[in-house]
């Protein structure tokens, strides 16, 4: 019971931190500096998820042909910069994951 106590709260915290913010959004003129600035947040979030489970192995930098991640991940890129869609090169870098760590 105390899980789906804590999963509804969270529920409703997170709900309740986003509506204000769309609701205050809509009320008030925001600055065109603001909105571009805005705009650079979800890849600056992502690179910081992503690159260091691409880059790091056990807390050391790793940049060698024996990090998988990095050869799935740079395959990745590359899908991604030819076929410009995300779903796409989300999978592709997990069929090239799979495909290493199975081969390899």
């Amino acid at each position: 019971m105390n899980i789906w106590l804590v999963m509804l709260l969270g529920g409703v915290i997170t709900f309740g931190m986003r509506f204000s913010l769309i609701y205050l959004f809509g009320r008030f003129q925001v600055p065109e500096t603001m909105r571009r600035a805005l705009h650079y947040v979800p890849p600056a979030v992502l690179s910081a998820i992503v690159f260091p489970e691409l880059l790091l192995r056990d807390s050391v930098l790793d940049v060698s042909f024996d990090n998988l991640r990095l050869l799935a991940g740079s395959f990745a890129i590359l899908v991604a910069w030819f076929s410009k869609n995300t779903l796409i090169t989300i999978l592709a870098g997990m069929i090239a994951l799979f495909l290493l760590q199975y081969f390899l």
